[in-house]
């Protein structure tokens, strides 16, 4: 591809960071948003999710060693077994659901945890043209230490207005 996916930056939301009711309500969860630039409005979504599976900043594990230039890990998963069949769409309010689901499973979020999530990732998947969510890929594709995540939630969030393609992964540590 003579054209890639262009990183921008990176919001990460550390659930410690905030007061909770009680000293392990965060359940070391923690929300990570990398934002890219798309090169062009009209490339399609299956090419969209190739160039971010092969763009460099995919190739994160998620548990504290950060991106590996040369990495073979995404998530709980080998690289291998993650390709854009892998995706499945879905609509802005599953992503809700799901996300929601998620950050409330133990209880209320503290207000300013909850303000936070509502300011800096709800608006972008209102405003996604396009939404997908990465399947189950079962034990069978965990990396040599993949289930160190209780939950582990990957969404792909495509704003062909914005010109951006955010991904956002909801995990646990």
């Amino acid at each position: 591809m003579s054209e890639t996916l262009a990183y921008r930056d990176q919001t990460f939301i550390n659930f410690r960071d905030f007061r909770f009711d009680s000293p392990t309500g965060h359940a070391f969860r923690w929300v990570d948003v990398k934002r890219f630039d798309l090169p062009r409005s009209d490339l399609g979504d299956d090419w969209l999710l190739t160039a971010l599976i092969g763009h460099v900043a995919f190739r994160d594990d998620y548990a504290g060693g950060g991106v590996e230039a040369e990495g073979l890990r995404h998530g709980p998963y080998w690289l291998r077994h993650i390709t854009p069949a892998r995706y499945g769409q879905i609509d802005q309010e599953h992503a809700n659901e799901l996300l929601h689901g998620w950050t409330e499973q133990f209880g209320a979020l503290p207000p300013a945890l909850a303000a936070r999530l509502e300011r800096e990732v709800y608006p972008w998947v209102a405003a996604a043209t396009s939404r997908y969510q990465l399947e189950d890929l079962g034990h069978e594709a965990f990396h040599d230490w993949g289930g160190v995540h209780t939950d582990f939630h990957e969404l792909v969030l495509i704003d062909r207005t914005a010109g951006v393609l955010l991904l956002l992964v909801a995990a646990d540590d």
